[in-house]
């Protein structure tokens, strides 16, 4: 409505008319619903800083032409019969344009390659998605009322670009003691999303055009982020530890980064073996190269403790490190953080302030309380449990009921369990059927670099869901692939 008011096409219509013209094309366009309520006379005249007789008259002759019902003690509507509007809905439709849609390289290959938002809601075998529903939420809203009590109004304002201070302290306790990092707060970086930490990586440290070994199969989130950035992508084969990375060494194609997720290699599962780890260590000190190492879901491992992260073990400082607290709490959330190299504090925190410029206060005090009070290691404890059980669970129900399809490879960690084909079955439409259905899968053949070396199959997200929620959706998924395979 203001856009059309401040119009200079309309400036030579008096105020009212101008109101009244705005109200009545935003009914004929479907914006305004019949029975809607409008904002009261007095409302829209502080709105649009003109006087409240104004926006009477303006209302008055709407009601005049049948648009709007008034109605005493109740205020002004969008009258009934709007819905019988001849054109409704069509007035502001563009008619299709003569010249395509000009973007920039990045902007066009970005959008080709569709983002990395698969899947919003959890239904069934979504990958990645943690149970949120045992969650303590009382003591999560306990403790951001300890931090309201205790920062005031402070607790709105900006973060430090870098993160609170808390937090950071927080995340190097936890990732020494835990994952065996060397890490202190001084080169903690609080991000949005390990996302975010991946395109903080591939535009700060690489030009576009320059190479960086992936892993093949790789994190489809970390290929589109080099892919946007404009890097080369070199893919480097995976085998039961993880990448290939004498690999490295024979390649023709020079690179400057590394990306692998070592300790469950997504989407296989497999943990890369310490000679292997200690190898590409020594292959970034001779190259001066970057190891850019995500730890998405390290927490959750069920055979012994897990192995050391690549960054503890880098005496070189060559590594960057990448977590989440996606996995381990809830989506929602949204902290990431990175562990950086000294000499890339500095750079890494600038370039985020372009990017948004901060994490809210307010999640990152309760986070930091969370950890501090041992409630994040009790809930990673119990989940690791639930998880594990629910892991079994569904590699019990694969073999019994798609063992005609399907072969479940479990992980020994993880929250997802790669299934492969064991017969000629199109990937895409299974996926296309399972999604019909209420089933998300993602498929394995567009993780790996080309055709000629893919695995057709799926991955199925097994920690969001109840045994018996799991018992129901795999007897629908047998159900459609029966289906397409008759």
């Amino acid at each position: 409505m203001k856009a059309w008011v401040v119009d200079p096409a309309q400036r030579s219509l008096p105020m009212h008319v101008r109101i009244q013209r705005a109200v009545r094309q935003l009914i004929l366009d479907g914006a305004l619903d019949a029975s809607r309520p409008l904002p009261a006379s007095r409302t829209l005249a502080g709105s649009l800083g003109v006087s409240r007789d104004t926006v009477e008259a303006a209302y008055g002759q709407l009601h005049a032409e049948g648009f709007i019902e008034r109605r005493v003690g109740s205020g002004s509507f969008v009258a009934d019969g709007a819905r019988r509007l001849g054109g409704r809905g069509t007035t502001r439709r563009t008619a299709p344009g003569t010249q395509s849609l000009r973007l920039s390289r990045r902007g066009a290959a970005m959008y080709r390659n569709g983002g990395v938002r698969d899947f919003i809601a959890p239904r069934p075998f979504v990958p990645g998605v943690p149970e949120t529903r045992n969650f303590p939420l009382s003591t999560w809203e306990r403790l951001q009322r300890q931090v309201l009590k205790e920062w005031g109004s402070a607790a709105l304002l900006h973060s430090p670009p870098q993160g609170m201070a808390a937090l950071r302290e927080a995340i190097a306790d936890y990732v020494n003691l835990e994952r065996g990092a060397h890490a202190s707060p001084e080169r903690v970086l609080v991000v949005t999303s390990s996302q975010q930490a991946l395109s903080l990586c591939a535009s700060v440290l690489l030009d576009p055009g320059e190479g960086i070994f992936i892993e093949d199969p790789a994190y489809h989130g970390a290929r589109k982020a080099f892919d946007a950035a404009g890097l080369d992508s070199i893919p480097v084969p995976v085998d039961a530890d993880g990448m290939q990375v004498e690999r490295l060494h024979q390649a023709t194609q020079p690179a400057r980064a590394a990306f692998l997720t070592p300790s469950h290699q997504f989407p296989s599962g497999a943990t890369l073996a310490l000679a292997r780890r200690l190898e590409i260590i020594e292959w970034a000190r001779q190259q001066q190269a970057w190891i850019i190492e995500d730890d998405y879901d390290s927490e959750f491992h069920y055979a012994g403790r897990p192995m050391a992260c690549v960054q503890g073990l880098d005496p070189h400082q060559r590594t960057i490190y990448i977590g989440t607290f996606t996995k381990s709490l809830f989506p929602g959330l949204r902290i990431g953080f990175m562990i950086l190299p000294t000499e890339l504090v500095a750079p890494m925190t600038i370039a985020r302030t372009l990017l948004d410029g901060h994490s809210a206060p307010i999640p990152q005090l309760t986070l930091a309380r969370f950890m501090q009070g041992g409630h994040f290691g009790a809930h990673v404890r119990a989940m690791r449990a639930l998880y594990c059980e629910r892991r079994d669970v569904l590699a019990a129900l694969v073999r019994r009921h798609l063992k005609d399809f399907v072969q479940p490879r479990v992980p020994d960690g993880g929250m997802q369990m790669p299934c492969v084909f064991i017969r000629d079955i199109p990937e895409q439409r299974a996926i296309d059927a399972a999604r019909r259905a209420g089933i998300d899968l993602l498929g394995l053949s567009a993780l790996h670099a080309s055709s000629a070396t893919a695995t057709a199959g799926f991955l199925m997200g097994f920690a969001a869901h109840s045994p018996a929620e799991l018992e129901v959706a795999v007897k629908k998924l047998a159900q459609v692939l029966r289906q397409i395979t008759r």
